[in-house]
């Protein structure tokens, strides 16, 4: 505001005061009769502790062959896949079944979460479900040959009929679709945060993923939270999911290395492409399986980058390392718009993003690195980015009970305000690499808790 128009603001201010006091003196401003209503942030008090409690188990089931037992627990479902005694047509098999004992209604929860989906990819449009049929089918042909036979299988077994059908039951290739929704349909909002030794109390690195998706109209995704371990040898890891879901969103493997998903998207709406590209989150399966360090999977996952379907950061991290992969398809690369990159902590930033703490990685829904595509325009990212830099710059040290604070600052059902712990939360996972616990806190009902219950479902 210019020297003139700020004089020009002062005097209608001042005019006002006056006509409002009706003569020449300043009306009085009181606040009797005023009620504090509330604030932003959690006035509760929050007293976390570094241990979590273990779930209240409810019921269990086996398949018949032992490849696959699910126990149910109040808040979420353990499920065991092993694939050191089965192949892996016959663990999907294995899973379908048990997951219809453990949950009968299954389909009636997810096929009206399928469709929610569906309708929110095509934006309202009319919506062209051979043409959906063939992208389904496209993408999952690219998915590696072990994964497509468990999904293949596990769809056969679980499906009721053929085709798309909005009618309480699930087909055949709606099974495939729900499989594929991050490479197909697409996500939504997530954030991450990696602390190094030297800015934790047990010297060992702390890791928080905070997922948001569409929670479904009814929130049916609440009610089936889902650790899946799938058994593998040194193949093994442990998956942080929905019940009957097989691609990755969340995961560690059994060497500590965690991945998980964030959507970055691109910008101008450039044309949805699935010819010739790979599913990203069995990529991930793939890098998990194959790696046992976060370097190796990330560097692999970003040269694989160009074949995926949408831009996304992927959070890539192990004992010792702390990494985004900066993943671009190659429609964005060759329209110059963004490139691939694997960044760490001592990258480079684009201009004008701050960040005040070195040996700390925090991602949100934008690429970071200098000169890449920014989304930090996004009042969404640059918001959530300040607030982990302010929260991480207030504490020389963290230990695992600081690390679940971050997510109990803001009270979480605001409306408008963005938070980072919101109501489109399904999941914090906080993985503490000095004794390889996994700590989760699950949304239940409509919304998160303004201070989220963790419980302890495994380590690596």
């Amino acid at each position: 505001m210019s020297k003139k128009k700020n004089i020009f603001a002062g005097i209608i201010s001042l005019a006002t005061l006056i006509s409002m006091s009706g003569c020449g003196e300043m009306a009085k401003i009181t606040t009797d009769g005023m009620t504090r209503v509330g604030s932003y942030n959690v006035e509760q008090e929050v007293n976390y502790t570094d241990d979590s409690e273990e779930d209240v188990l409810q019921a269990e089931f086996s398949s018949d062959d032992g490849l696959c037992t699910i126990k149910k627990y109040k808040t979420y479902y353990d499920v065991t896949l092993d694939y050191e005694k089965g192949t892996p047509a016959s663990v999907g098999a294995a899973y379908a079944s048990t997951l219809l004992e453990a949950r009968p209604d299954y389909a009636k929860s997810m096929e009206p979460y399928l469709y929610e989906n569906i309708k929110s990819a095509f934006g309202g449009r009319d919506i062209n479900y051979e043409s959906l049929e063939k992208r389904i089918l496209t993408l999952e042909s690219a998915i590696p040959d072990e994964y497509r036979e468990e999904i293949e299988s596990f769809a056969n077994t679980l499906s009721e009929e053929e085709g798309y059908s909005e009618n309480g039951k699930l087909s055949y290739i709606e099974i495939l679709t729900l499989e594929m929704i991050p490479d197909a349909l697409r996500p939504t909002a997530c954030s991450a945060l990696s602390l190094d030794g030297s800015r934790t109390v047990s010297g060992e690195r702390l890791t928080l993923r905070n997922l948001e998706w569409n929670l479904g109209s009814a929130a049916q995704m609440t009610e089936i939270h889902a650790v899946t371990h799938m058994k593998k040898a040194e193949k093994s890891m442990t998956v942080i999911s929905m019940l009957g879901l097989l691609d990755i969103i969340t995961a560690v493997n059994d060497d500590g290395v965690m991945i998980a998903i964030l959507d970055v998207g691109s910008k101008n709406n450039m044309e949805y492409v699935y010819e010739g590209k790979k599913c990203y989150t069995y990529e991930i399966r793939y890098a998990l399986e194959e790696f046992d360090n976060a370097r190796d999977a990330g560097e692999f996952l970003v040269e694989e980058s160009g074949d995926f379907t949408w831009c996304n950061n992927l959070l890539c991290t192990d004992s010792k390392d702390a990494l985004c992969c900066e993943n671009v398809t190659s429609e964005v690369a060759s329209a110059c718009r963004a490139h691939s990159v694997l960044r760490g902590t001592d990258t480079e930033l684009m201009e004008g993003l701050k960040w005040d703490t070195p040996d700390a990685l925090c991602i949100v829904n934008s690429f970071a690195t200098k000169d890449n595509q920014d989304g930090f325009t996004e009042l969404s990212n640059i918001s959530r980015f300040e607030k982990y830099n302010k929260w991480v710059s207030e504490k020389d040290k963290f230990s695992v009970a600081d690390m679940k604070g971050i997510m109990a600052h803001e009270v979480v059902n605001q409306y408008e305000v963005i938070n980072v712990h919101n109501s489109g939360t399904v999941h914090t996972v906080i993985v503490d690499y000095a004794t390889g616990d996994i700590h989760v806190a699950f949304t239940t009902g409509e919304c998160a808790d303004d201070i989220p219950t963790y419980l302890k479902v495994g380590s690596y």
